[in-house]
């Protein structure tokens, strides 16, 4: 490629203008002498980023964990192929990679630099990330998987000449710069530009992969060893694919030889010959991953896998599947959360045999009624942790933390501060939470007076790598893990997987050098994780047999039963003994699962726990689990559902925490999907086992945008929460349900709550929901229909009504098809109805699977109470919509199940109701859900029974309010009904100019002041 003849003047900085003009003038000279990596990196790469206002040499002084650039991200690689040179990053968080070559390399032909750095973007899930030698730049999209056979140009979205940079200096500028990126842009166009077809996230990818290693390992292992049960054929294939993962990531980073499995593949034998090497890593490492030999203290060992009968075919082809080029990971890259996140929807499924012992793979019954397994993303779990462990070592010692004596040996009556997790699944919470302590345990050493203290004597805690970083001894994170990390869960696999995360992070970083001196030092390299990831049902005990005959159960039963004592010797004996008993720490995500589908377990949680009501989710018995397993002053952290603020089976939980515990922060997501494939609302609670009673911070969603940023790690959740949250009075936790506003609108509410009555106290008896017909194509009909049926039997026309749904309800507007409901509430005589009793015939067969309380051809739910308010004029309003939209309906129509109704003939209440003070309040008590474009209330009878009214509203409703009701009803009806743009604009401006002047008179109503009414207006621009 030549030189530019010219250099054209550009918005370039100097910087680039000078770096632009060095390398066209040296150009040739470079190709000529092999110009290497290292000097073009020197020379050109580092200014290139640094004007792009990346700090490339640290001049910030930031810990290893938080500088902007690492530089060759990982040292320790595969022989195949090594790691980029640079990993920007921020707070920590990889954004991207940049692979440098020297200029005698094609960028935009050469197939082997695009194709290393795309598996090892890929393996690490970036989205984009560069390849350049200075004379040309190539952004590649890194979320498509990357194959052997691809071309150079695949995935690739931007190429660039050095002399591009002088007029397209602003592109380059606005994705890769430090500043875009914590704006936004990056991740803006990283999406803009995503290629929906051919993406593969490397998790997905790597799942499907070790799905398949499931069933050809499930399909061999049961044809050749006939006397496995479903239980040991299930721990076999895991153990062996746990084994494997563990030994190639190993290789990966340096840890084992490369290619030490691949050698496998030479000869027969193949089982055997990888049990040895399992035997040696158990010489090796001590962990209960490799573990065959009985020895005192410890679980029992290995003994079925060792014999077992494996094809070699089978077995070579999942290994030649692990290594380049067949292999399109990187295991040196592969992040512990990714790991994490793909084991948890693995275990998801499991292996069952048929009658004739063959494998079938199948989905857990909970898993299927669930719909799927949900991941916990790591900015959520980041900041529980943060907010969790981080506040409990403010201030602290490592020998404080740690239970040590100043020379950093066991202390007599201390203890370590401990971490649980009691539903762990595959170990993602405390994977973070035992990197935050390495982490800060890593800052207390290095950032003493005088680090290398912390290196000397016969137990250093840290070392210096071969490129002058401080890191810690391996025996150092042993002893770290052991002392501070626990964890329970009910799935024996999820326990498995959760001490195999453990034990790779344990490993992160290390070498073979660092591993062998630890040998030599008589020990083995990793730890035993038996005695702190545990195998139970964290909320049943042994208790639940009492009084009970325990032949009763099957072994399936005692499998989701799993009784964990917590405080006898298989459970945490040393934990709950002492002065305060408990943990210092409880994280996690409970999981969500209805009641219904543990029936078996109900009486017991119902008589052992406070939270219990009959419609109660799982999460609330771990809230008050949690809290019990607490030390006095520990912290609970967790993410659930937003349900129990509001919900009326929330109440015994509601109740537990204002009583239990004091609540430090509320963190509201809800509607916002943090779990993307699901659809459960979320927030983050936190609270501290005290009597205390505080006020507390709550912090409400965040707008979509913002929202992302933080998904995407630019943004962070403690920024955000400082920015939107506001303080809340703990009385407010005593209240019947949790509605956390504002301080000045909570005032507001709490004046007109206290000041005036409520429309459940003038018609509480009259607010009632609209029909649900079980069956809806069988009771709803058309014009036509009616018609006809009228015509078989006239009487058919006296249990046929107008019907309408709650999205025919309009602000003082009903604007419904023409569609009628047949009314057959229970007790009705059907034989004096033959046309109707034809009609619905034709669906018995459906009617009569619905729920048994009524006769096939009655309504499932006909509120029959409710037909005098239904033929008379009443108010009606949809079940949810963005703001108030409540009609006055005189045409006797029935409603479904998505509306409402008030019945009574009030139009000044209806006005009420449809004002700006009213969406104030609605807006603030109702439970909503988030819609794609704006968000919707929830208006329950709860939330409308307790709106505040005068009493002379309900008493004497005929007023001028009533007047502008009926006024403004007319000018709406006339708007939807009207043909030309002229029309439309003079009623919308006769609207809007009645629309104020309710408003003013309802104010006046209410005694609102000028600030109250500014509050109001504020609140409600929007709506």
């Amino acid at each position: 490629m030549a030189a530019p003849d010219k250099i054209q003047p550009s918005t370039a900085p100097p910087a680039i203008r000078a770096l632009v003009a060095k390398f066209a003038e040296h150009r040739d000279t470079y190709h000529r002498t092999g110009y290497n990596e290292t000097l073009l990196r020197r020379d050109f790469l580092d200014p290139f980023f640094e004007a792009l206002g990346w700090d490339m040499t640290n001049r910030q002084g930031y810990a290893e964990a938080y500088r902007d650039v690492i530089h060759e991200d990982a040292l320790v690689v595969e022989k195949a192929a090594r790691a980029p040179d640079y990993c920007f990053r921020i707070g920590g968080t990889r954004k991207f990679f940049v692979e440098a070559k020297k200029p005698a390399v094609d960028i935009k032909s050469d197939v082997g630099p695009a194709f290393q750095l795309r598996r090892y973007a890929w393996t690490a899930k970036l989205p984009l990330s560069i390849l350049t030698d200075f004379e040309e730049f190539a952004v590649y999209d890194c979320r498509k998987k990357p194959d052997k056979n691809d071309k150079a140009s695949e995935a690739r979205i931007l190429l660039l000449n050095y002399s591009d940079y002088l007029t397209r200096w602003g592109e380059v500028a606005s994705v890769f710069s430090r500043e875009a990126i914590l704006k936004g842009s990056f991740d803006k166009f990283a999406e803009s530009a995503k290629k929906k077809r051919g993406t593969a996230p490397v998790d997905e990818e790597f799942l499907k992969e070790i799905e398949a290693w499931r069933e050809e390992l499930a399909k061999n292992l049961s044809l050749r060893n006939e006397s496995l049960t479903d239980r040991q054929l299930n721990v076999a294939v895991r153990r062996i694919i746990d084994r494997i993962i563990f030994l190639r990531m190993c290789e990966g980073r340096g840890i084992e030889p490369y290619g030490r499995l691949q050698t496998l593949l030479n000869g027969d034998r193949c089982y055997k010959r990888l049990v040895e090497l399992f035997h040696r890593a158990d010489e090796k490492y001590n962990s209960g991953l490799f573990h065959f030999q009985n020895e005192r203290g410890r679980e029992p060992p290995d003994e079925l896998t060792p014999e077992l009968k494996l094809d070699d075919k089978v077995l070579k082809e999942i290994l030649r599947r692990l290594y380049y080029p067949e292999s399109p990971y990187e295991f040196a890259a592969l992040p512990a959360d990714i790991l994490g996140q793909v084991y948890e929807q693995f275990l998801g499924k499991v292996i069952r045999l048929t009658a004739g012992h063959r494998a079938k793979i199948e989905e857990k019954p909970e898993v299927r009624k669930a719909g799927g397994v949900y991941y916990t993303p790591t900015y959520i779990i980041d900041y529980i942790v943060e907010n969790t462990v981080g506040k409990l070592l403010e201030g602290k010692t490592p020998q404080e933390i740690g239970g040590l004596t100043a020379t950093f040996k066991p202390a007599k009556n201390a203890r370590p501060l401990t971490v649980l997790d009691p539903a762990c699944g595959s170990g993602s919470f405390l994977i973070v939470a035992y990197q935050y302590l390495l982490d800060w345990y890593l800052r207390e050493y290095t950032e003493s007076d005088d680090p290398k203290k912390h290196a000397r004597g016969a137990n250093p805690r840290i070392y210096q790598s071969p490129t002058g970083d401080w890191r810690l001894t391996i025996a150092e994170r042993k002893r770290i893990l052991l002392a501070h990390i626990y964890g329970v869960d009910i799935d024996y696999q999820a326990v498995e997987v959760t001490k195999l995360s453990l034990l790779l992070k344990v490993l992160e970083k290390e070498t073979e050098a660092t591993i062998q001196r630890e040998l030599f030092a008589k020990q083995r390299a990793l730890p035993d994780l038996a005695d702190n990831i545990k195998c139970g049902n964290s909320l049943i005990g042994p208790d639940f047999y009492i009084g009970q005959q325990r032949d009763l159960f099957s072994d399936e039963d005692r499998l989701r039963i799993n009784a964990f004592d917590w405080r006898g010797k298989h459970g945490f004996p040393k934990i709950f003994s002492g002065d305060n008993p408990g943990f210092d720490a409880v994280i996690g995500n409970p999981p969500y699962v209805r009641m219904e589908e543990f029936v078996l377990l109900k009486p017991y949680l119902s008589a052992k726990y406070k939270v219990h009501s009959d419609r109660s989710d799982f999460y609330v018995y771990f809230i008050e689990q949690e809290h019990e397993l607490l030390r006095q002053d520990g912290r609970f952290g967790m993410i659930v559902s937003n349900k129990f603020l509001r919900a009326r089976y929330g109440g015994p939980v509601r109740d537990f925490l204002a009583t239990h515990s004091s609540v430090q922060k509320v963190v509201d997501f809800a509607g916002l999907p943090v779990f993307p494939s699901a659809t459960v609302r979320t927030l983050v609670l936190f609270t501290v086992k005290s009597s205390a009673r505080r006020p507390f911070t709550y912090s409400p969603p965040p707008p979509t945008e913002l929202f992302d940023l933080i998904a995407n790690g630019v943004e962070s959740i403690n920024r955000v929460e400082q920015n939107l949250g506001f303080t809340i009075e703990h009385k407010r936790l005593l209240e019947d349900r949790w509605y956390f506003n504002r301080p000045q609108h909570a005032e507001l509410l709490d004046r007109l709550r206290d000041q005036y009555s409520n429309i459940g106290a003038h018609f509480g008896d009259a607010i009632g929901l609209g029909v649900k017909s079980g069956l809806m194509e069988a009771f709803v009909i058309d014009a036509k229909t009616r018609k006809a049926l009228i015509k078989k039997d006239r009487h058919s026309g006296d249990i046929i009504h107008p019907y309408l749904y709650g999205r025919d309800i309009r602000r003082y507007l009903i604007d419904a098809d023409e569609r009628y409901l047949i009314y057959t509430p229970r007790g009705i005589s059907i034989d004096e109805y033959p046309a109707i009793l034809e009609h619905l015939s034709a669906y018995r067969s459906r009617l009569s699977a619905r729920a048994a309380q009524q006769k096939w051809y009655e309504l499932q739910q006909s509120q029959i109470g409710f037909r005098s308010f239904m033929d008379s004029p009443k108010i009606v309003y949809p079940d949810m919509a963005p703001h108030c939209r409540f009609a006055m309906d005189s045409e006797g129509r029935y409603g479904a199940n998505t509306t409402f109704l008030i019945g009574a003939e009030n139009w000044a209440l209806l006005t009420i109701l449809n004002s700006r003070l009213a969406n104030f309040y609605f807006r603030e008590i109702c439970a909503a859900l988030e819609g794609p474009e704006e968000k919707y209330l929830r208006f329950f009878t709860q939330y409308v029974a307790a709106f505040p009214i005068p009493d002379s509203i309900a008493s004497n409703p005929d007023n001028a309010l009533a007047e502008f009701a009926r006024s403004i009803t007319s000018l709406v009806a006339e708007f939807s009904n009207a043909k030309t743009d002229h029309e439309r604009s003079a009623l919308q401006h006769q609207i809007e100019h009645t629309d104020h002047e309710i408003d003013a008179l309802v104010y006046e109503l209410y005694g609102l002041s000028d600030q109250e009414i500014a509050l109001v207006e504020n609140a409600t621009r929007n709506d």
